[in-house]
């Protein structure tokens, strides 16, 4: 055959095999498969680099579905390209299968889960950065993208982004089939349009009939010769090509074809008669090995008892000591890093810092994207801000990534910037991830020693850091396993017990010692990992002082205070519990007036003491 006879057969097949893969599983998208086929067929058959024998191959290419739902047309290219059979194809979304109805790392051949759409871009970014300027390798980005979400400005902050950083390495193909879920896009076939605005972004930008299979190989071509700036392929194509029942016909969307539906489509298609091919997908030329950054040995800071210091800077101390000791530590930034005090790393290790703006989204993007090459990324900002980039973090624990996230300035005790720079909710947020972990530290040293515990932490690790300076309490040498908790105060007569983390164990050691003035005994503990939490501390000191009082700088709703009400439950131990949190909407006044207007200082604390005492 020909190269356009084996495009376009191999084409008819990627259709063929979508529509049969979601008719068998009764649910799908094989129109939003149908579109892309051609796009896809002419790539896996002749300019994706991939070994799928090795799929950890450094060299290897990378495609994203960033259009996740068209599942079906991923799956029926690992058909083709020989990697699965026809009873895994078939088993698409039964339970139990490794094709889901998003695709997911679960298989090898998939980097990141995607399906919450304006995602897959965003990431390919941090993959493209990676292999630009950290594994220095020449390895491809591809990344299909539905017109669709471009509505989503998560996109928009990838384009500009990739543009700026000058991604030669990523190829866009922007599959334009005029509909949506339930209508037609803002911008239907205007590829015209699409081509000017990502042209204004900086991208190198090719118009091609997304059903034309030289055109769209002359395409790949092109993209793979530009320089200097990624290319976005903008295909025009039809939803449900090659099936005249539902080819461009609004409605069909995320429909399986019934029997009687899918045995005219596949008629029409020729399937009874189509002799499957199976592609050579081409291999990477040579396997190099990335490029692996001079290390030193660990020095983390220390800092002497009785100082102030603030665990912001701590958090970035550590984290300059770390990327000197271990060389595939990368640091981001938003744009705060004189805040976060990650223009320390920045000093350091230039080489190892991305700025990423005013991009929340963007940067937990790029952080997924470099873990995939396997660099381990600290990204930071204020705590409030990853509010913006909530579902990135959620859709990370989907994709099994490991990143490690900072939110600094958390509560109100940041003083008198106001509300919409407090972080008051992170805690809550962070403790829904699947399989994450959220540490909150009380002073410098502690900081430095869980720092350096979430480096090989998987999953998704929040750090959340106090902007104004703290006492420090320990010393360097002490250690804080993830999961335990400190008794920074505690005795045989002790009749409450007082729970804090950053900024309100201060506040809890101040009012221990003003009830200790009053003859009373209060236990204190530092609860510094909030999730996973230490139960078994808890629960001892529920059974032998009966009160708790737990206070923190933070929403009472999904806090502290309910992690430790939840540990209780699970332990089956009941005790008097009286949550103190941030309740009130906060204005602009000192930290110290914050802490008093919130009811989270010592003397609220005394006060819920004696509260809880007088029962």
């Amino acid at each position: 055959m020909t190269d356009r006879e084996t495009w376009e057969t191999l084409g008819r097949q990627l259709r063929i095999d979508s529509i049969r893969a979601s008719s068998a599983a009764g649910s799908g998208h094989p129109t939003s498969s149908m579109s892309a086929a051609d796009l896809m067929a002419v790539l896996l058959e002749r300019y994706l680099r991939y070994d799928f024998k090795t799929p950890d191959l450094s060299t290897n290419d990378h495609l994203v579905f960033s259009k996740g739902h068209a599942s079906p047309l991923l799956y029926s290219m690992y058909r083709a390209a020989g990697v699965i059979d026809d009873e895994a194809l078939l088993s698409y979304r039964q339970h139990g299968s490794r094709f889901e109805g998003h695709p997911t790392p679960i298989l090898p051949w998939v980097d990141v889960a995607t399906g919450s759409l304006g995602q897959g871009l965003p990431i390919a970014v941090g993959i493209a950065l990676a292999g630009k300027r950290l594994d220095r390798l020449p390895y491809r980005v591809w990344v299909l993208t539905g017109d669709g979400e471009l509505a989503e400005g998560s996109m928009w902050e990838a384009f500009e982004h990739a543009a700026f950083a000058g991604l030669d390495n990523l190829t866009a193909v922007i599959d334009v089939n005029r509909l949506g879920q339930t209508r037609e896009t803002m911008h239907g076939w205007d590829l015209g349009l699409y081509s000017r605005r990502l042209t204004a972004f900086g991208w190198h930008v090719i118009e091609v009939d997304g059903h034309d299979v030289d055109a769209i190989a002359a395409a790949y071509g092109e993209a793979v010769g530009v320089t200097g700036r990624p290319t976005a392929i903008a295909a025009r194509t039809v939803k449900g090509s090659g099936v005249s029942e539902v080819a461009d016909r609004n409605g069909m969307h995320g429909k399986a074809l019934d029997a009687e539906h899918e045995e005219r489509a596949l008629a029409e298609l020729g399937a009874a008669t189509h002799a499957r091919l199976t592609v050579a997908v081409r291999t990477p030329q040579a396997d190099s090995r990335p490029y692996r950054f001079p290390v030193d040995h660990l020095d983390l800071p220390q800092y002497e008892r009785g100082s102030m210091e603030a665990t912001r800077r701590a958090y970035a101390e550590a984290l300059v000591a770390l990327g000197h000791a271990r060389g595939e530590i990368v640091a981001l930034d938003g744009d705060v890093d004189n805040s976060t005090y990650t223009e320390l790393f920045e000093e350091a290790l230039p080489e190892r810092y991305f700025e990423m703006y005013i991009a929340e989204q963007q940067m937990a993007a790029a952080a997924v994207g470099l873990q995939v090459r396997g660099w381990i990324p600290f990204a930071s900002t204020y705590g409030a801000f990853w509010s913006r980039a909530f579902d990135f973090i959620r859709m990370a624990a989907v994709s099994r990534a490991n990143i490690r996230l900072a939110g600094s300035h958390a509560g109100v005790s940041i003083g008198p910037d106001g509300p919409s720079q407090m972080g008051l909710e992170d805690i809550a947020s962070f403790r829904t991830i699947w399989g994450s972990t959220v540490l909150y530290p009380s002073d410098a040293n502690q900081t430095a020693q869980l720092v350096a515990a979430m480096v090989d932490r998987p999953g998704v690790v929040y750090i959340r850091t106090t902007r104004g300076t703290t006492p420090v309490i320990y010393g360097p040498d002490e250690m804080f396993p993830v999961g335990g908790s400190k008794v920074v105060r505690s005795g045989p007569a002790d009749v409450v017990t007082l729970i804090g983390a950053g900024i309100t164990l201060h506040e809890a050691i101040a009012a221990a010692d003003r009830l200790a003035a009053d003859g009373i005994a209060a236990r204190v503990i530092d609860l510094y990992s909030i999730k996973p939490i230490d139960a078994a501390t808890i629960a001892a000191a529920a059974r032998e002082t009966g009160r708790l009082v737990t206070v923190e700088d933070h929403r009472p709703e999904g806090g502290l205070g309910e992690a430790v009400i939840g540990a209780l439950a699970g332990e089956s131990v009941q005790a008097r519990v009286v949550r103190l949190g941030v309740s009130n909407m906060p204005g602009s006044a000192s930290p110290e007036e914050q802490l008093a207007d919130a009811g989270i200082d010592a003397t609220a604390i005394v006060a819920a003491a004696r509260e809880l005492l007088r029962r």
